[in-house]
């Protein structure tokens, strides 16, 4: 059909245009460089806030790192009502404990507990770390040197994923990412607030500034929390910086792969904060750019654009190869996944999860109702445009005005 090729186009294009945004990219934070004092200590004390909810088998590394960096004023774990031995594993290892309050009406569980955190701290800058997060020692002077030009640092990691099944499709949900919102770290301009990404596991910013911007009440009930928060505080005009610290940042996720494809999908599609539109546009390039190409390879149907764009794809590998403590056979062989990855993008699209660490939260999720009738509407008005190339032409030059490059 002439208007499904020129759909596949158009959304090849936008991808294009997308990742080549990655041609020149802002440098990682360097071990380095800490190591050749290249990178002053900060100026005021840092507090770092653990937010925990039954973290007992993986908080202890998070601690040992926080313990070896001399850059640490205050380490606080929040324990979030855990139900195992968390708080008592986290006095352990020298953290002062914040036994947390249930949360309030209209809080998911995470929210409340970083609310909670920065009350208690007492430095002039804050760290969230998640307690799966492994810091090493110059972490924290790295990721606080970086607010000296921006208002709230977000630091990508070097994923552990230990089992075959992992490397093979984590990578591939990871790639998700570039194709949606472009490769980490691009330099060119910062993006629109409703296209700004992050990464909730790692971020800092000035406690008093945080505080009083009062962003935490106001995406209180957001399962994607870390995303809701960065484009609020975008909204306000503050300078968000993603940056590259998979040498000085390592996390371990999950633990198997059925995990990763039940929790991970939970935020993936960030469905409580980005708008229909937005969600369209952004399946439609996963699907037609990312996933299609391999499949129809596989059918033996591929076109030119097909071999285009699965060298594309290929070659976002190497760049990636970075984030990941274990690679293997299956690393490379990930762009299999993508049909998988497309379909559990679909799925959390439609249905948005509400569970978070064994809470379920009727209310959350709910602000974007109706998706599913929007991508079923769409998807019905491809038949009616066969013969009207001046549509396919219009929607790919759309595309691409309503991005902000």
């Amino acid at each position: 059909m002439r208007a499904l090729r020129a759909a596949r186009t158009a959304f090849a294009v936008l991808a294009l245009v997308r990742l080549a945004r990655g041609r020149r990219r802002r440098a990682p934070l360097s071990a380095a460089a800490l190591e050749r004092g290249g990178v002053p200590k900060p100026a005021g004390t840092v507090s770092v806030v653990v937010p925990a909810r039954n973290e007992a088998e993986r908080i202890g590394p998070c601690l040992a790192g926080l313990r070896a960096d001399p850059d640490v004023g205050e380490t606080i774990v929040v324990d979030d009502r855990s139900e195992d031995d968390t708080a008592a594993i986290a006095r352990a290892g020298g953290a002062r404990v914040v036994e947390g309050a249930p949360p309030p009406t209209g809080w998911i569980g995470k929210q409340w507990a970083q609310q909670q955190g920065l009350e208690a701290a007492v430095g002039e800058w804050v760290v969230s770390l998640d307690a799966d997060a492994c810091p090493r020692p110059g972490l924290i002077r790295a990721v606080i040197a970086e607010l000296r030009d921006a208002d709230l640092v977000t630091v990508a990691p070097r994923f552990v994923c230990d089992s075959w099944g992992e490397r093979l499709l984590h990578p591939s949900m990871l790639a998700t990412l570039a194709y949606r919102f472009g490769p980490l770290g691009a330099e060119g301009g910062a993006p629109s607030p409703q296209r700004t990404t992050g990464n909730g596991q790692c971020f800092a910013a000035s406690r008093e500034r945080l505080l009083a911007s009062g962003v935490l009440a106001r995406v209180s009930d957001h399962i994607t929390d870390d995303i809701a928060m960065l484009r609020t505080l975008a909204g306000d005009g503050w300078r968000i910086r993603f940056v590259d610290g998979a040498d000085l940042l390592a996390v371990k996720m999950h633990a198997s792969v059925g995990e990763l494809w039940t929790e991970w999908a939970r935020t993936l599609a960030m469905a409580d904060v980005t708008s229909r539109r937005w969600q369209l546009l952004d399946l439609g390039v996963v699907w037609l750019a990312m996933a299609a190409p391999i499949g129809r390879t596989a059918l033996g149907r591929a076109s030119r654009l097909d071999a285009l764009l699965l060298l594309v794809r290929c070659s976002l590998l190497v760049p990636l190869a970075r984030f990941y403590a274990r690679r293997g056979p299956a690393f490379w062989l990930s762009p299999l996944a993508d049909v998988a990855t497309a379909v559990r993008l679909t799925l959390s699209t439609v249905r948005p999860s509400r569970t978070w660490r064994g809470r379920t939260y009727p209310g959350a999720g709910q602000r974007r109702a109706g998706i599913g009738q929007a991508i079923v509407a769409g998807y019905r008005r491809l038949p009616q445009a066969q013969d009207d190339l001046a549509w396919s032409d219009a929607a790919s030059a759309a595309m691409v005005a309503e991005e902000p490059w």
